[in-house]
């Protein structure tokens, strides 16, 4: 699973993790392959893919009760760049463009705050890793039928195995990152044949800590769906990521988040590519929807 290293994304995942409309037919597991050992392959094949070099820009649409907002994201081999391109899907006026030209604009004039930057997305992916690491013994698996995968959720085509899950009562979470799998249950789609997880859709049943430095609880009833598709040759990013949750921070604020997110558009990059070099793709992207809403502004 591509999970990206960007506080907003991989911080809002490991929340929704630590937390259809095809219905399946009667399947039996694959030939000497138990559920959870398809999982554990899975799981490796996810971790072996992050780590190769491959990188994409692409958009993200997130919805919240608020309103939408649409991005740009780059990934570089320093951070991940992003820049705000839409506002309830309304193209930036030129003062909100030069405002995000010269938010991102300082991580390039303060190599501190860009280390700063890249180290935190660090903590956050490492924390996420925990999450999928775990995902084998953390829960019981068992086969649950069949579904042809369809656009956003694994590869157009392809069948996927359904498997249920529920917490392993054998299962001792190593941390607090992990102590909120201890209430969770759902449904995940695996693609057997190219071991790629296609979807992860869990529900909260009871109230559950978390931790990694924010001590708080998650409600009963808190939702996640993440999906994810084939964008390139074989390389799987997620596609969609639905969130619904409650709760509270250090047991005072409230937590309430409610989104969904969409991703698309993915463009491959050169892998060496910097976050100056990034940024600068970014502002001609952004530059670009700036001309085109000229040009449909004055009827052209």
């Amino acid at each position: 699973m591509k999970l990206f290293p960007f506080r907003t994304v991989s911080q809002t995942l490991f929340i929704a993790l630590a937390l259809t409309s095809t219905s399946g037919s009667a399947a039996e597991a694959p030939p000497g392959v138990q559920p959870v050992e398809l999982i554990r392959r899975a799981v490796e094949n996810e971790i072996k893919s992050n780590d190769q070099p491959a990188k994409y820009m692409f958009r993200q649409r997130k919805e919240t009760p608020e309103g939408s907002q649409t991005r740009l994201l780059v990934e570089t081999r320093e951070a991940m760049a992003g820049m705000v391109i839409a506002y309830n899907d309304r193209p930036l006026n030129p003062e909100q463009r030069q405002g995000e030209y010269g938010r991102i604009q300082r991580f390039i004039d303060n190599p501190a705050e860009l280390d700063r930057k890249r180290q935190k997305e660090k903590e956050d992916s490492d924390r996420v890793q925990s999450i999928l690491k775990a995902l084998p013994d953390a829960f019981l698996y068992e086969y649950d039928g069949t579904e042809t995968s369809r656009p956003g959720v694994g590869k157009p085509g392809d069948e996927l195995l359904r498997l249920k899950f529920r917490p392993n009562p054998k299962y001792d979470p190593p941390t607090r990152v992990e102590q909120v799998l201890t209430g969770m249950e759902g449904v995940v789609l695996v693609d057997a044949q190219k071991l790629h997880i296609a979807r992860i859709d869990g529900t909260l049943f009871k109230d559950v800590a978390f931790g990694w430095g924010i001590l708080g609880h998650l409600d009963r009833g808190g939702h996640f769906q993440v999906d994810q598709t084939d964008v390139d040759a074989n390389h799987w990013s997620i596609s969609r990521m639905v969130l619904a949750f409650t709760g509270k921070i250090l047991m005072l604020k409230n937590l309430n988040i409610k989104s969904t997110a969409i991703y698309s558009d993915f463009q491959s990059v050169p892998a060496n590519l910097s976050f100056a070099q990034g940024v600068d793709l970014l502002k001609k992207q952004l530059a670009m929807v700036g001309e085109s809403q000229a040009r449909n502004s004055s009827g052209k």
